[in-house]
C-alpha cells in the first residue's frame, strides 16, 4: 500500500473527504518526525512505537574498486511493532 492508496482507505473508513484524510495523514507524518527529531519517541499502544538510535561511524568497503572507506556516524529511526500489530500478521 502506498501513500495514495492509505489515503483512499482512510477517507472511505472514516467517511471523510481525501483531502481531509490526506491533511490528516500529513498531519501524523509531521508530528511522528518532529518528535523524533527532537529526540523523543512516539508509542501508539498495540500498534508500536518509534525511536531513534545513534549508528556509530565505521569503516565500510566501495565494492566497485574495493577501496576502503569512512562512513560517517548518523541517526537511524527504529520501529518495533506492538503486541496487537504483531498477532495481527501472524
Amino acid at each position: 500500500m502506498n501513500k495514495t492508496q492509505l489515503i483512499d482507505a482512510m477517507s472511505a473508513d472514516a467517511d471523510i473527504s481525501k483531502a481531509a484524510a490526506k491533511k490528516a495523514l500529513e498531519s501524523f507524518l509531521d508530528n511522528v518526525g518532529s518528535s523524533l527529531k527532537g529526540g523523543g519517541r512516539v508509542s501508539l499502544v498495540g500498534f508500536g512505537s518509534w525511536s531513534v538510535s545513534k549508528r556509530a561511524a565505521r569503516d565500510g568497503r566501495n565494492p566497485r574498486t574495493g577501496a576502503t572507506i569512512k562512513i560517517a556516524a548518523k541517526n537511524v529511526v527504529k520501529f518495533k511493532a506492538g503486541a496487537e500489530l504483531s498477532s495481527s500478521v501472524n
